[in-house]
């Protein structure tokens, strides 16, 4: 973990929060840094499955995807997964390893999307987008052999709010929600006031001051700051929503927002597989060419899925309310 900073640090890039949102994301990633490292140590990238870089039709216009398919003839479960990036940074190939691992891990087809970011279009734009490309893969799934009976969801940091947010707009619809939902690192709060904000305001790669860079980019309004969308521990309730595993890193200013929100989860009947781990930072996930503890994040997000998948897990057995 410590050489993936490291790498990062000789990347040379400039703080963010100094920067517009055109510049900032030009500067250099984690992913980066790995990659850099992977070089430096003559790591070879796993090759898994084959990829297919696709446009997803939205009502909104489109928006990049990827489909990551598992070797087989399927039937294979479905798993759309939701990038991070605090909704203006990052894109497809920023947070290409974790779709690729998790679909490794899991034999399933995955579906990488994309979204608006901010602050070019602002809060819900990108919340709608990614439960637009839930809905389309419900549709679409079944063109590279995906099981659309078997649908979950992952995200990454911002994209683990959004995975909430989907599914709390699926049952407010009624409609068919995931089977599980894997939130890595996820932002849960607005407030970023909390016990992990204090500890590791300094961190890396991310810090405190880049979450309200973040937030300050990404909403409008002060409704947007109390809207329970993003803002996932103000929603009055959130039962009925499915199986959850919550992933967070140590080191990192999302840690408590990950804690809370599966305390909150468990306390409205939710099944929750929570685990923080150790000596990591956020953006460890997609890291496992290089970082040990991230392959065992990976594991135990492939384990609940697999279960998900097969049945053995499910969605508190409350009647459905849809989160306010």
């Amino acid at each position: 973990m410590q050489a993936v900073l490291d790498e990062l640090t000789a990347l040379g890039g400039k703080p963010v929060t100094e920067l517009s949102a055109k510049d900032a994301r030009k500067q250099p990633s984690p992913a980066d840094a790995v990659k850099k490292l992977m070089e430096r140590q003559d790591i070879k990238p796993e090759k898994s499955g084959k990829t297919d870089d696709i446009s997803i039709k939205l009502s909104t216009g489109e928006v990049k995807g990827r489909v990551y398919r598992p070797d087989g003839d399927g039937p294979f479960p479905v798993i759309l997964y939701i990038h991070g990036g605090g909704w203006v940074l990052a894109d497809l190939d920023t947070y290409d390893s974790s779709p690729r691992a998790l679909s490794k891990a899991t034999n399933a087809l995955v579906i990488s999307t994309d979204y608006r970011h901010a602050p070019e279009d602002k809060f819900p734009a990108a919340h709608e987008d990614v439960f637009g490309a839930y809905q389309w893969t419900l549709e679409n799934a079944g063109r590279w052999g995906g099981d659309a009976s078997r649908v979950a969801v992952v995200g990454e940091s911002a994209g683990g709010n959004m995975a909430v947010s989907l599914s709390m707009m699926a049952q407010a619809k009624g409609m068919q929600m995931p089977v599980h939902q894997v939130l890595v690192y996820p932002v849960a709060s607005t407030s970023m006031k909390s016990e992990s904000y204090e500890q590791h305001a300094q961190a890396a790669p991310l810090n405190a001051a880049m979450m309200k860079w973040f937030f300050d980019n990404t909403l409008s309004t002060e409704d947007d700051w109390k809207n329970h969308q993003i803002n996932l521990l103000g929603a009055k309730t959130l039962s009925g929503l499915p199986s959850t595993t919550i992933i967070t890193a140590d080191i990192d200013p999302l840690r408590s927002d990950g804690e809370m929100l599966a305390k909150k989860l468990e306390g409205d009947g939710v099944k929750v597989d929570y685990k923080n781990y150790e000596g990591v930072t956020h953006e460890f996930f997609g890291m496992g060419a290089v970082v040990d503890t991230a392959q065992q994040a990976v594991d135990q997000a492939a384990t609940n899925l697999k279960a998900a998948f097969a049945g053995e897990t499910k969605a508190a057995a409350k009647p459905p309310a849809a989160a306010e």
